[in-house]
């Protein structure tokens, strides 16, 4: 009795720290050794309970009792006993199956210390199935957050950017002096294998030279100091996705994908219409890779919506009631070298990062000109670095405190400007003539990510008038019709996480 109630004190003692400071409990819970001693303690408590009961039975004796009260008593022992010792057993395995999810994924050694105030991670993803010789990550980010208040800055990097610098203090600087340059084929993705296959030595004792080499290069071409990395499996995505019960996201347009070819024709596309989608695993990735009729900055940009929507719906609730199959999905999606101590905090700053929208910059089209630009072939790594450190300044409590009176400074000076222009005499009366609305048309369409397609400009019905459909898009597949398509399709950048 004593020990239950130990143990009831301590459930509420953690209930009442949890509301006044979950992210001390989320950081304490998250570490393996204290999931082992939760272990422990569960099932001593199950075995104690399981114990209980049967000596409650031999005290009762109930061949003492008559027939009918014999049953009685053995079912509600039976239940009873699964209501206690197998609640806690189950408790255990979860916990068990946790620690052992995080000790296989995450790495051993010390926490690591943020840099300026952030900590900064390096996101890719990849066909990596086992055995990752010739790993060309699909895509590619650094994540840069605060390490207080959690807001996020996302830097997304194109496959194909060129001529990547490494810092000074890099095996590969003697290797690539003026960068990772050899033509064409020095794609920013191409260094993961090249470095795996031929200059895997530079990084002894490293797990994933591959890995380590795109943090070097990653740290150059940003000018941030990348600290961790995280390699994603495109189909582990998938079924982490699947065991978080889905993703909800707003598509701003129409996104194809590849499935069964239609009857009677060769066409072999389908779409994705927009509005509010709720994505299983598959049809996730279908739209994070999707490229077809657009470019791969279209799909970069639904990429960081995608992570948006990801951290947004990755609340407790979802991992306590999905908390086996995530664990279980989470072997198999990734791999890094955070260390497992860092785990809990990192899991407080991601609750945090959630309640914020990631800022957000894209080496290439659109922050950087246009696709005809060729930013990508030809980066100014100055010019990164400036707008780098201009994002980051943004993705603090400070700069959004900035933001947000600036934007109140502007809202303000344009009420004024409109009340004196109303008191001049300047303004029409609405039975003069008729006029075009106050608002731009940037001020009538959900606000989008700056650099995305006017949405005017985008066709948005058929020549009769009626709406786009899938059914019209195939058509125009199958006429040949391949500019028009790409017209349809050029603002399925646009995306949002609810």
């Amino acid at each position: 009795m004593t020990v239950t109630l130990t143990c009831w004190a301590l459930i509420i003692i953690g209930l009442v720290v949890a509301l006044i400071n979950r992210g001390t409990v989320i950081e304490v819970l998250a570490k393996p050794v204290i999931q082992l001693i939760l272990v422990i303690v569960l099932l001593l408590l199950a075995a104690g309970w399981m114990l209980m009961f049967i000596n409650t039975l031999l005290i009762i004796r109930p061949r003492l009792l008559t027939p009918a009260m014999r049953g009685v008593v053995a079912a509600s022992t039976v239940v009873l006993m699964v209501l206690t010792g197998g609640v806690l057993g189950y408790g255990a395995f979860i916990l068990n199956t946790g620690r052992d999810t995080i000790q296989n994924v995450f790495a051993s050694g010390p926490s690591m210390d943020p840099v300026d105030g952030r900590y900064n991670i390096l996101l890719m993803g990849g066909d990596a199935g086992a055995g990752r010789t010739g790993l060309r990550p699909d895509s590619m980010a650094v994540v840069s957050i605060d390490a207080k208040s959690g807001r996020t800055a996302m830097i997304s990097i194109p496959r194909n950017l060129q001529n990547a610098p490494f810092p000074k203090d890099s095996p590969l600087h003697d290797v690539y002096p003026r960068g990772f340059d050899c033509g064409d084929e020095c794609i920013i993705n191409a260094l993961y294998p090249t470095v795996e296959a031929d200059h895997a030595d530079l990084y002894p004792g490293k797990a994933n030279p591959g890995a380590e080499a795109m943090m070097d290069a990653a740290t150059g071409i940003t000018g941030i100091d990348v600290q961790a990395y995280v390699v994603i499996d495109m189909d582990g995505f998938s079924t982490f996705i699947d065991a978080m019960g889905g993703v909800t996201v707003e598509s701003g347009g129409w996104v194809p994908y590849n499935a069964k070819k239609w009857p009677g024709t060769l066409v072999n596309t389908h779409w994705f219409s927009p509005g509010t989608k709720k994505f299983t695993g598959k049809q996730a990735l279908w739209f994070a890779r999707s490229r077809d009729f657009t470019t791969d900055y279209h799909r970069i940009r639904r990429q960081q919506c995608l992570q948006q929507a990801m951290i947004n719906q990755f609340k407790p609730s979802t991992v306590l009631t999905r908390f086996s199959d995530i664990m279980s999905a989470g072997e198999d999606l990734l791999e890094t070298d955070i260390p497992q101590s860092q785990l809990g905090s990192f899991l407080n700053l991601a609750n945090k990062a959630g309640k914020n929208p990631f800022k957000r910059l894209t080496l290439g089209a659109p922050d950087f000109g246009t696709t005809s630009d060729r930013f990508s072939t030809f980066p100014d790594y100055s010019q990164i670095h400036t707008r780098v450190d201009g994002l980051l300044e943004e993705a603090t409590d400070a700069g959004a405190r900035a933001a947000a009176d600036k934007k109140s400074a502007a809202a303000a000076k344009k009420k004024s400007a409109s009340a004196d222009k109303s008191a001049s005499g300047e303004t029409k009366s609405a039975s003069a003539a008729p006029t075009k609305p106050a608002t731009d048309a940037k001020s009538a369409v959900p606000e989008a990510i700056e650099g995305n397609t006017d949405p005017t400009a985008v066709p948005s019905t058929q020549p009769d008038g009626s709406p786009i459909t899938e059914k019209y898009l195939v058509q125009l597949e199958i006429n040949g019709q391949r500019t028009l398509i790409s017209e349809i399709a050029a603002n399925n950048n646009e995306c949002s996480a609810p």
